[in-house]
């Protein structure tokens, strides 16, 4: 199977997730692999929250809708054309260790093994553990070329040629120790933060809600801090972020706020609350699940400064600002395919194996 059939087998993946979006479940007739897959995936769907209650029904179908937009043959045509693939005669089994924060994580890494031709070495966590064995059901079905190609263990990883491995500061320690003789790529945790200028509309002050409240601030894209210039009027960001208010809502995020702010009153932290979440001043990154960081800043260059220096603990930066390196508002949860996540490009790490 070459490359140019790859493509079109992630595609045509594509096309099958269209059927499963924020707006409804709907069913498309025509769609061939129907017949077999699509109640699987529909009662996957429906059941996420049983095995894990931050994959409510919501977050899901935005993950599958997130995904449709992006395996399209001109996405997938244009993130591969900035390499030279060749067509493997000794492909090389590369153990992905996922992370399972927020649905589909680790199908990026998944996406870009299988397109570089090489074999998927899959050790998927207990917190996500039942939509890629599907999708590999999918890709199974559409051409038997991915039979031998994708491979899940539960246990020790062995006879593999690299790691692509996702996890806590804690776990990256673990990993460097015993994936160090593998040519490998380990993450850690990253988060992502909002420069306010002052000078944002509403519109973009509500898009970033969707930064924020998406996934329940679980994800690397989601903003856990913002930092604003002195003397910022914070009624301003709280009127836009009244129309995420249902949040409080879910039980999970609701329990979390109850106990987060429970210890910054018991402590005499100073915040700021409307009620579903709230603001801290603290010089930290990662903030708890309900709350936000801020951080004052007199120099936006300084502040640009500041962020580049501490560069390896972000992973976006969002601001309305006219600056390639930044994501627009409203924007940190639909990367493209060749935003890579700490900035490591996967693809040209896979080819040079």
């Amino acid at each position: 199977m070459n490359l140019s059939q790859r493509i079109e087998a992630f595609a045509k993946l594509g096309e099958f997730f269209k059927q499963f979006s924020i707006s409804g479940i709907v069913k498309n007739e025509n769609d061939e692999s129907n017949p077999i897959l699509f109640d699987a995936f529909k009662m996957q769907i429906n059941r996420a929250s049983e095995f894990n209650g931050w994959f409510t029904r919501e977050n899901v179908l935005k993950a599958f809708e997130s995904w449709s937009e992006a395996l399209t043959i001109e996405n997938l045509e244009k993130w591969t054309s900035n390499y030279q693939i060749e067509e493997k005669t000794d492909p090389k089994n590369i153990a992905i260790i996922m992370a399972g924060n927020i649905p589909l994580v680790g199908f990026h890494d998944f996406l870009t093994v299988l397109l570089s031709g090489n074999n998927a070495l899959v050790k998927l966590s207990s917190n996500d553990k039942h939509f890629l064995p599907l999708i590999a059901k999918f890709l199974e079905y559409y051409h038997p070329y991915f039979k031998n190609k994708i491979t899940f263990t539960e246990k020790k990883l062995t006879n593999f040629d690299a790691v692509i491995a996702t996890g806590s500061n804690n776990t990256k320690r673990y990993f460097e120790y015993y994936f160090g003789k593998y040519p490998s790529i380990i993450r850690n945790s990253k988060n992502s933060v909002a420069i306010i200028t002052g000078n944002e509309t509403k519109h973009e002050l509500e898009a970033l809600g969707h930064d924020i409240f998406q996934y329940y601030g679980l994800g690397c894209r989601s903003v856990s801090k913002i930092f604003v210039p002195e003397n910022y009027n914070f009624d301003l960001l709280f009127n836009a972020l009244f129309k995420f208010h249902e949040i409080i809502n879910v039980k999970k995020y609701e329990n979390n706020y109850d106990y987060n702010k429970a210890i910054y009153l018991m402590s005499l932290f100073k915040i700021k609350d409307n009620g579903f979440v709230m603001l801290k001043e603290d010089p930290s990154y990662a903030s708890p699940i309900a709350t936000v960081f801020y951080e004052f800043y007199d120099s936006y260059k300084n502040l640009l400064e500041k962020l580049d220096a501490e560069k390896e603990a972000i992973q976006c930066i969002v601001c309305n600002e006219n600056d390639l390196n930044f994501v627009k508002f409203g924007q940190t949860q639909q990367p493209k395919l060749w935003d890579y996540a700490d900035g490591i490009d996967t693809f040209q790490f896979l080819l040079k194996i």
